[in-house]
């Protein structure tokens, strides 16, 4: 049982080693849509930050606006792309700016992919799980559209 606790950390711990090699060690997204935010996001390898402008409709025909930042973990990337396609994980701190959450503190995970569609030129699709004290849970589609700039 050990030997193959061990075997399994090793693999997984010297796949992740080399997934990092594959992400550039600096770029800088502008994002177009709500995935993770309208604005600027930095990747350091792995990791993401990010901060901007993120509205979303819980209801059809109702858009909800918050001011959001967060961090993100990219993992698992594919193809020979400069900008990899790859996995992401998140989270983030919302605060709202409209409806029933303006001036509310809210907490979001994502989950998703990111496709590199040529060159910089980036499609995102996941799910955002929203979370503010006193209401429901939240879990909408996140598309985005973004461009990178490795540098």
């Amino acid at each position: 049982m050990k030997k193959h606790l061990f075997l399994t950390v090793f693999v997984l711990s010297s796949y992740l080693l080399t997934a990092q090699s594959r992400f550039p060690k600096n770029q800088i997204s502008i994002n177009a849509f709500r995935n993770p935010s309208i604005g600027l996001e930095y990747h350091r390898n792995q990791v993401s930050v990010h901060a901007g402008y993120y509205l979303t409709n819980f209801t059809s025909g109702v858009t909800t606006e918050f001011a959001k930042v967060g961090v993100s973990y990219w993992f698992l990337p594919w193809g020979k792309q400069e900008v990899p396609s790859s996995l992401y994980a998140g989270t983030s701190y919302l605060r709202g700016l409209t409806r029933e959450y303006k001036q509310e503190n809210a907490a979001a995970l994502e989950i998703g992919a990111r496709f590199t569609i040529y060159k910089g030129l980036n499609f995102r699709l996941g799910a955002i799980a929203l979370y503010a004290d006193g209401k429901d849970v939240k879990i909408n589609p996140n598309p985005s559209l973004s461009y990178s700039i490795k540098f």
